[in-house]
């Protein structure tokens, strides 16, 4: 083979290899520049991710911000409602509740201007009570316009809702608004009492950067709220105060009619104990003289008596010492009414006063078959009282158990001692007393219808008599009866000291 064959063989070699290589060279490079778009790609898409998120960042730390502030300013409101709700709670003056408003002013709340109405029902219109930020003439005049068109206002307490100039979606009315009350955003809520007039608050600002949002509306609803609770408890208090004035009145009225119905009573009772005083000292005289007549012609100093004479004569007799024991009883409590008897106070021992009474009874309470019996130990109750008086209080009593008590009935006599006091009750197995009469047994005069009363005589006396002379000694008598069971009278003496 020729020399420039092989050189030329040889170069075509080397320029194949060198082809190649580059071919290779470029097939990598095209490789590598695919994997650096790729990477590029990525990398893009990593940094607009990067951005998106960054945005997020940046939106969520805005909306941080601004819920951040409102909830600043939620709070100041809070604490600025919370002052202003004290200070309407210190008073009970319907006006006054108004003027504390005022004075507090609602600024802290963002609002410079607010007007309160309450609805007239007698006059059928607003009445301003509240004006913050406006003159007297701007006051009036927005008065003056409502109560033009009220229709809208009267709808808002109606309805019970809160409006403002956002949540308003008539656009006409709420244009209307912010051009009479001269504002830009508003907020408007009812005044609600349980009772009396009702009316709106009405709060507004004129600043462009002031926001409402619901927070601010929950703010006034809240206050309004106050403020309705604050006149519901102004006119309870109100109504309270009058009726109790009204009951003062009625109360100082009637005293004034008692006092002066209990003088006209003591006046009576005056002139009724003088009466029975007088005709009783009347009446002794003329008795005094029948019974004397009568004792001597029993006597036979005037000779001898035919017997139908003589059984007269024994009635006569016998009347005039039954009228003599009544007049001596109502001059006795008529005495003792007036204070004309001074109780004898000494030692009194009530276990030998009831000895005695066993004894002074015996025959009666043996013709009856009557159980009179007494647990009172001598020398175990001693009192401090009128002795002729107490034994007064003992036979009445007594009497009036064994009058009541059929045969082989059981008549008791017991004390006890309470509380200075010694208390004494006489029991009996008898017919009872009703209910109806407990009270009235005790008056002058009064007796019980019963079977025993319709035949046996009484003056009903004796138990006013022995109330006198027991609450003259500063005690107290009663009685526990039930019809048919027996009855026991009790009644209480002062302790000897």
């Amino acid at each position: 083979m020729p020399v420039h064959e092989s050189i030329f063989n040889t170069i075509s070699i080397v320029s194949v290899i060198t082809i190649l290589a580059l071919l290779i060279l470029v097939i990598m490079k095209n490789t590598r520049l695919k994997e650096l778009e790729s990477d590029v790609d990525n990398l893009k898409k990593s940094l607009d991710e990067m951005d998106e998120q960054a945005k997020l960042i940046v939106r969520t730390d805005i909306e941080l911000n601004k819920a951040q502030e409102e909830l600043d300013k939620k709070i100041a409101g809070l604490y600025s409602l919370q002052g202003l709700s004290r200070t309407i709670s210190t008073t009970l003056v319907e006006n006054q509740i108004f003027k504390m408003v005022e004075a507090s002013g609602l600024q802290e709340l963002g609002f410079e201007k607010a007007c309160s109405f309450l609805w007239n029902e007698k006059d059928k219109k607003f009445t301003t009570y509240l004006s913050i930020g406006y003159t007297r003439e701007e006051t009036d005049l927005i008065n003056a316009t409502v109560n033009l068109n009220k229709a809208p206002y009267l709808d808002l307490i109606n309805s019970n809702k809160t409006i403002s100039s956002v949540s308003l979606q008539d656009a006409f009315l709420k244009e209307k608004i912010t051009s009479i009350f001269k504002i830009l955003s508003f907020i408007a809520s009812p005044i609600l009492p349980k009772e009396g007039s009702k009316g709106f608050l009405f709060v507004g600002t004129e600043n462009m950067d002031t926001v409402i949002g619901e927070g601010d509306e929950e703010l006034i609803v809240i206050l309004t709220n106050q403020i309705s609770q604050a006149l519901e408890n102004a006119r309870l208090f109100e109504q309270t105060w009058k009726a109790q004035q009204e009951l003062e009145k009625k109360v100082e009225e009637r005293t004034q009619e008692l006092k002066s119905a209990l003088e006209a009573v003591k006046i009576v009772s005056k002139r009724k104990s003088d009466f029975i005083s007088a005709v009783s000292h009347e009446l002794r005289t003329p008795l005094t003289s029948i019974k004397g007549y009568a004792s001597i012609l029993l006597a036979g100093k005037l000779g001898q008596l035919p017997e139908e004479v003589r059984l007269r004569l024994d009635k006569v007799n016998r009347h005039s010492d039954e009228l003599t024991s009544l007049v001596n009883d109502l001059l006795d409590i008529s005495r003792i009414e007036s204070g004309k008897v001074t109780m004898r106070r000494e030692p009194l021992d009530i276990g030998a006063v009831a000895a005695d009474m066993l004894d002074f009874f015996s025959v009666q309470t043996k013709e009856k078959q009557i159980q009179l019996s007494s647990s009172v130990a001598k020398g175990e109750f001693s009192v401090s009282a009128d002795v002729s008086q107490i034994k007064r209080v003992f036979i009445n009593l007594v009497s009036n158990a064994i009058k009541f008590t059929p045969a082989e009935g059981k008549i008791t006599v017991s004390a006890t001692k309470s509380g200075g006091f010694i208390q004494v009750d006489i029991s009996d197995t008898g017919c009872g007393i009703p209910g109806d009469a407990k009270e009235k047994i005790f008056e002058e005069f009064y007796r019980v219808e019963n079977a025993v009363n319709d035949t046996v005589k009484g003056t009903g006396l004796g138990l006013s008599l022995v109330k006198h002379i027991i609450e003259a000694h500063g005690g107290k008598i009663w009685v526990t009866s039930k019809a048919g069971a027996g009855s026991t009278f009790s009644f209480t003496l002062p302790q000897k000291e």
